[in-house]
């Protein structure tokens, strides 16, 4: 899409704030206004509006994009966001262990298990780990707890939970980003442990790493999206 704009602003309203675009307040994919809780974060949003060149990049734009998906997707349904992390927590990245490699599984001792410590300590939950392949049962109060917290959540927050834990692969790291427990630089090197220890070992894979620089971006724009809420 061609740039359609010259100016960018962002406005506070009654009931939140507004970026707006010449002008007029800035629309949804689905057509609604994108009413933002703060003005903070509206002028994220439009500085990133303002940064296009002569055509559109929405993959520069991350916070747009959480936005405009809680507002038009989990605002309107959360059930499967919700639904999401659930089924993230019963495989949880940090629960699955080395079992040959003794340096890696030391590693992730390091690591993941104050990770782990750190849920049990604020959910009173304690995940059970392996070294099998196979699925570890969770505690069963586990998917009740997860849905409870995340009928809690406003739909901006429960995004970026959602996204962050997808985006990671494990309900703790996501909570750790959310609550301000992790860095999006810690929960980068946690989420991409043992990718980074292999590559240190037999040398980095060039589509893998840009992939990984990606991911490292969106979990940073996760971070700076939720400091500004």
């Amino acid at each position: 899409m061609k740039r359609f704009y010259k100016t960018t602003a962002a406005e506070q309203r009654v009931g939140g704030a507004v970026v707006l675009l010449d002008g007029r307040v800035l629309k949804t994919p689905a057509k609604r206004d994108m009413m933002l809780p703060n003005l903070a974060l509206a002028q994220a949003i439009a500085e990133e509006w303002a940064a296009q060149g002569e055509s559109i990049q929405p993959q520069t734009m991350p916070l747009m994009k959480l936005a405009a998906t809680a507002l038009d997707r989990v605002a309107i349904d959360a059930s499967h966001a919700t639904a999401d992390i659930v089924r993230y927590s019963g495989s949880d990245l940090l629960c699955y262990r080395a079992d040959m490699q003794a340096e890696l599984a030391l590693r992730q001792e390091e690591v993941w298990q104050p990770l782990l410590d750190w849920f049990q300590g604020r959910y009173d939950l304690t995940l059970r780990i392996t070294k099998s392949i196979m699925a570890v049962e969770q505690p069963p109060e586990l998917a009740d707890r997860l849905h409870r917290l995340c009928a809690g959540l406003d739909p901006l927050r429960l995004t970026a939970l959602h996204t962050a834990t997808t985006v990671c692969g494990s309900v703790v790291i996501g909570l750790a980003l959310l609550e301000g427990h992790l860095s999006s630089d810690a929960a980068y090197e946690a989420a991409f442990l043992d990718e980074l220890h292999q590559a240190g070992l037999w040398g980095e894979d060039e589509e893998a790493a840009e992939r990984r620089a990606d991911l490292k971006a969106e979990i940073a724009a996760l971070e700076r999206f939720l400091k500004l809420l």
